[in-house]
């Protein structure tokens, strides 16, 4: 005997249907958002015509006319607006995605050094902590500035070993110069990565089967790290090197960054770090103390129980602050242009001292940020609804 349907639902449109007037309602404030911004932009662009002030975005494909100082591509000032807008936006995901990773490795350990046995090291994580949050990153970075332009010595007594040359010009390193060999070395890391992949899919349902689990990282590790070297090996075993070589006036070769460049990161990092550590201490806090007990009764030393027992349910805990802290890195790395970073925001700065068209240039700093904060809360959500209690 089938289920009998529950009967449709019949739609009114008399104004007294709550849902009917939620509807209007609406409608009517959608109208008078658009309406007002519809005012504004047309009273902008009256007062700009009345001025002589051109607006449209006409001007990216322009010349640029301006050099970057630190690009990840070649650029000429020859080379359009928008190019330039590309090469700044680069710069600033150059320095959020490292400062993401190192930020959140900096805050777990700082994060997981705060619930220590150890007086010293509660004492000092605390520390870091509170000196970290409760000074300006403006000021901090001002700070990082000093130390790395003034307490350095310069480029003719630069700190140097094994070809890593640090001073007040930067950091100069080895780069392997780029072969044909290396594609072999890319296929056998991403070999190596698959194999990572079933070897704990494997373990998984053995442990399931059997409650026993083997170890996942150190053959995963083993694994992709194998793969890479037979690919290396595979490809003819390429080991050239651009080796910087110090001269009689600066350090020619080999890659580099700039003061600036770890100006930034080092701010970022330590900065952000402070926060995700608190968040990192607050998620495994409020895993209830039942779970320590239990996995004491296992006989789950200290590291194992952090790692197989309280991270992995603090995780819907931490997640969703961790990335309002992701977001905040982001965002708080406009603040590059005080030192003189070629950033997104310090490159439109400059086109729009060159144009005038400040409102197209602020738009398209703010669609840059605003991109790069809905893709990340994206990546986030999807992190987070993988990694959540499911329920039974």
């Amino acid at each position: 005997m089938s289920a009998s349907r529950p009967p449709p639902k019949q739609r009114s449109w008399s104004w007294r249907s709550q849902a009917f007037r939620g509807v209007v309602y609406q409608v009517l404030a959608l109208a008078v958002l658009f309406g007002a911004l519809a005012y504004l932009l047309n009273n902008t662009f009256a007062n700009m015509r009345l001025r002589g002030i051109q607006s449209g975005f006409s001007f990216i494909l322009q010349p640029a006319g301006f050099a970057i100082g630190e690009t990840m591509i070649p650029f000429d000032s020859s080379e359009s607006y928008l190019k330039a807008y590309l090469v700044g936006l680069g710069n600033t995901l150059r320095v959020a995605l490292v400062g993401i990773v190192l930020a959140t490795l900096l805050g777990t350990v700082i994060g997981v050094g705060r619930l220590s046995r150890n007086l010293l090291v509660r004492s000092l994580c605390s520390a870091y902590v509170e000196v970290t949050r409760n000074i300006p990153l403006l000021l901090q970075l001002f700070i990082w500035y000093f130390v790395l332009t003034e307490l350095l010595p310069p480029i003719e007594e630069a700190l140097h070993r094994g070809g890593v040359f640090f001073s007040k010009n930067g950091l100069q390193y080895p780069l392997p110069v780029w072969e044909s060999g290396h594609w072999g070395t890319l296929a056998g890391l991403a070999a190596g990565l698959v194999a990572a992949l079933f070897w704990r899919h494997a373990a998984q349902r053995r442990h399931e089967s059997t409650g026993r689990m083997p170890p996942v990282w150190l053959p995963g590790l083993a694994l992709t790290l194998g793969g890479a070297l037979m690919g290396w090996l595979a490809g003819g075993a390429p080991s050239g090197l651009d080796i910087p070589e110090k001269t009689e006036i600066n350090v020619v070769g080999g890659g580099s960054v700039t003061p600036e460049y770890l100006t930034v990161l080092l701010g970022l990092t330590v900065y952000t770090a402070g926060y995700i550590a608190e968040v990192v201490r607050a998620g495994i806090q409020s895993v209830p103390f039942g779970q320590h007990e239990a996995a004491a009764s296992l006989g789950l030393s200290r590291g194992q129980e952090l790692r197989l027992v309280l991270l992995p349910q603090a995780l819907r805990v931490i997640i969703p602050p961790i990335t309002s802290q992701y977001l905040n890195l982001t965002k708080n790395s406009s603040l590059a242009v005080a030192v003189g970073y070629p950033d997104l925001v310090s490159i439109s700065s400059t086109a729009l001292n060159q144009t005038g068209r400040a409102i197209e240039c602020i738009a398209m700093v703010m669609a840059c940020y605003l991109t790069l904060s809905l893709l990340t809360s994206a990546l986030m959500n999807i992190y987070n609804a993988r990694s959540r209690l499911k329920d039974r």
